[in-house]
């Protein structure tokens, strides 16, 4: 256990009783004392030597040494030989500290805000070991296999040409070299139609997310959702007081007409048609466009989240909505933390011309920047090419490692669990047959097994579905992106013990 120096213990003297050594040293021992009694100094911890606290305090160390001799005689603390001072492990009966007073009775805690308990409320979709990767952990791309070294060298290159002026306040829409870098990215690889004047970057699509909600909503505002649908895009609208209004999905993506039928009046639409969240489909073509000419004729915004969509495995993309879009009703929102490594804390929005001096002056308002090495080195690290091998070269693993999850599944839980097709992103929802999610996913959990249940992600208790429909309780969201194969294939076997468990409790 580490020594604890004098000013962690909060002593102080009083020079104007510092006249003798007798003074000084009742004025340690008291302190000394004080924090025993108070739990500062817990049972068994090292105190610092006698020259240590004699230097901290200015004192000699015969003062601090005859005032830990007198803690010892009292029981307070313990002195081993060659080892220094310790706290007794007990104290003696008479020397324990009182008892605190007892709490004046409170009927009721203090009150929380509707937003607190609406959010509080909301359901957490999935779920999450503390601890490195595993299966079948969803959101999180392979870290380990991020080229640290080139990061690095690249960090450090711009730590030696730092400036004094890039110590100061940046520009509030981000770095004007990310900015264009982003901005020539999804042109080429997303279809999209912006300048590097549309894109402003912010620290993780939540951020992005609640920045649009408090320029553009109301308290009381309705809000299309995917149902089910990601659950940080709901706590972003029930934080800025609006209501989510719960939309179905089918195998078309969200449905627009029944979103139409719900809620007419709604101001925005949350969408993530590139690669559901979390049941995987992909928003086809016609439903696309008949999405952004609900939006233009209602007046409303569409958000399109564009998370993971960076990985294909064989399938053509569909052009962005954002590319789709002739009316700028759509403001898309991207992510480096699936590309690249969550930590990163980096993302994009995308907005249209009109609505952008609008937003960094209410944004100048409400925040800043995220940091701005971070965002040189990424601009750097997609300049050079460096994003665009990395991405090649993951997309050839992920579309690996999706192969593995499916024979595995085959292998372990043939006749007890069904993948759905997936051709792109980093997860899958699998079917169970016979058994019910959250005991599976409970039982997995104890096997140290990381699997989400579908209906975590619903808003609403779901009528029992027709037969075929997707989105079904009885599903799994499984992800392969941070583990290999051979992890795959553990956690697969494992992921079948815990379906047998399941259909036994």
């Amino acid at each position: 256990m580490p020594e604890r120096p004098a000013t962690d213990l909060l002593i102080r003297l009083d020079t104007r009783r510092a006249g003798s050594a007798e003074g000084l040293q009742r004025q340690i021992a008291t302190g000394i004392r004080q924090a025993v009694l108070d739990g500062r100094l817990a049972p068994g911890s090292r105190l610092a030597s006698t020259r240590a606290l004699a230097e901290d305090l200015a004192v000699s160390r015969t003062t601090t040494l005859l005032a830990l001799d007198q803690l010892v005689a009292e029981g307070y603390l313990t002195a081993r030989r060659g080892a220094g001072t310790y706290v007794a492990e007990q104290l003696p009966s008479d020397l324990r500290p009182a008892r605190a007073p007892r709490a004046e009775r409170v009927d009721r805690p203090p009150a929380l805000s509707r937003i607190a308990v609406a959010l509080l409320a909301s359901p957490p979709g999935g779920r999450r070991f503390p601890g490195r990767p595993r299966a079948f952990r969803i959101g999180t791309p392979a870290v380990d296999l991020f080229p640290v070294e080139t990061w690095s060298r690249l960090v450090s290159r711009r730590l030696r040409s730092v400036k004094a002026a890039d110590l100061d306040y940046g520009d509030v829409s981000g770095a004007p070299e990310l900015r264009e870098a982003v901005a020539a990215h999804v042109r080429s690889a997303r279809g999209t139609r912006c300048t590097s004047d549309q894109v402003l970057i912010v620290a993780g699509v939540q951020q992005g997310l609640e920045l649009l909600c408090r320029m553009l909503l109301d308290p009381g505002d309705r809000v299309w959702m995917e149902e089910p649908g990601y659950p940080g895009a709901r706590s972003a609208f029930l934080a800025a007081g609006a209501s989510p209004v719960p939309v179905a999905v089918d195998d078309e993506g969200l449905d627009v007409r029944a979103g139409a039928r719900r809620a007419p009046d709604a101001k925005m639409v949350y969408v993530t048609p590139s690669h559901q969240y979390p049941l995987g489909v992909t928003m086809s073509l016609s439903r696309r466009l008949e999405l952004v000419r609900w939006a233009r004729e209602a007046r409303a915004w569409v958000i399109e989240d564009d998370y993971d969509s960076e990985f294909r495995y064989g399938a053509r993309p569909i052009p962005c909505l954002h590319g789709l879009d002739r009316g700028d009703r759509v403001l898309y929102v991207g992510s480096f933390s699936k590309t690249l490594f969550p930590a990163l804390r980096l993302g994009f929005v995308i907005v249209p011309p009109a609505l952008r001096e609008r937003l960094v002056a209410v944004r100048a308002v409400a925040e800043q920047h995220p940091p701005a090495l971070d965002q040189q080195v990424l601009a750097d690290f997609m300049e050079e090419g460096h994003f665009a091998r990395h991405l090649k070269r993951m997309r050839a693993i992920y579309a690996e490692r999706l192969a593995a999850l499916v024979e595995a599944a085959a292998s372990h839980c043939a006749g007890a669990l069904s993948i759905r097709p997936a051709h792109t992103g980093l997860h899958v929802v699998a079917d169970l047959v016979d058994a019910d999610a959250e005991r599976v996913a409970a039982e997995a959990a104890a096997r140290g097994v990381e699997v989400a249940p579908v209906g975590g992600y619903y808003a609403r208790a779901e009528r029992k579905p027709a037969p075929g429909r997707r989105g079904r309780r009885d599903a799994l969201v499984l992800g392969f992106g941070s583990v290999d194969a051979r992890e795959i294939d553990r956690g697969m076997a494992a992921l079948a013990e815990a379906i047998e468990a399941a259909r036994h409790r």
